[in-house]
């Protein structure tokens, strides 16, 4: 289990909108993104991750402008996917401000970007974002555009692959269990996080405490990412972190008020 574990708040975007779906599908708007992000900052999260959902689709990202909001008043890593196919495009979002990218459609088409993007700006910055959906008993096929498309591709096997091209980290989607509420594919997650070296973040399917304890002690998550049980105010960061350490979890324990 890493030291720490990171509480990252997830927010997908559709145009200038943060928009949530369930298993990836039926997207309802829920406002602007920048109000969401600098009220999780506020709250303590650890990080932030925008993914731009339709940019895969419609060969263009608008996260750039969004982002460049975002760092005027939110100073906490920030992670962005969606659109990024070429060095230039990452570096065009470490420019805006961005302390990472993830890849996941482009990587999938072109494998030899996550060492592109790893040698010119670091494996640190380097996300490989992956969509799992279980295709039979503790087997999980690689999707890519937000979901839609199958690759053919074995999970582990290109959870492996990634790390040898130099991911410094996964971000690991259970398109099952996404905007559900009901739990992670802990299975998916411990399979994933015993097959690489680097850090796992968990995605998809945080409704309460329980379900984060779940996916770091039987998952084996470095990180968990959060997304409907924020936006909808099922939950606050201070109610993670607090259950969290009551459960024996270490998270970051000294989170000043940043408001």
């Amino acid at each position: 289990m890493a030291s720490n574990i990171r509480i990252i708040s997830r927010l997908d975007i559709k145009g200038p909108n943060l928009i949530k779906g369930i298993n990836l599908e039926g997207l309802r708007k829920l406002g602007d993104p920048n109000l969401f992000a600098k009220g999780y900052y506020e709250q303590g999260i650890d990080e932030i991750i925008y993914i731009d959902i339709v940019a895969s689709l419609y060969e263009r990202s608008s996260l750039l402008n969004i982002v460049r909001r975002t760092t005027q008043d939110v100073f906490i890593p920030i992670t962005v996917g969606g659109g990024v196919r070429s060095v230039d495009d990452a570096r065009e979002m470490l420019r805006a401000g961005a302390d990472k990218v993830a890849v996941n459609t482009a990587a999938v088409k072109r494998p030899e970007l996550i060492h592109e993007i790893s040698q010119k700006f670091g494996a640190q910055c380097m996300v490989l974002s992956i969509e799992a959906k279980r295709t039979a008993p503790s087997k999980w096929e690689v999707y890519y555009d937000n979901g839609r498309e199958k690759s053919g591709i074995d999970v582990l096997e290109w959870a492996q692959k990634g790390c040898e091209l130099g991911a410094g980290e996964i971000l690991l989607t259970s398109v099952d269990m996404e905007g559900t509420g009901r739990g992670f594919d802990c299975e998916l997650t411990a399979a994933v996080s015993r097959n690489v070296p680097i850090p796992v973040i968990a995605s998809g399917g945080l409704g309460t405490v329980d379900d984060f304890e779940q996916v770091v002690k039987a998952g084996q998550a470095d990180a968990v990412a959060v997304a409907g049980a924020l936006h909808y105010k099922k939950l606050t960061v201070g109610d993670i972190r607090e259950g969290a350490l009551q459960r024996g979890i270490h998270v970051r324990r000294d989170v000043l008020c940043h408001g």
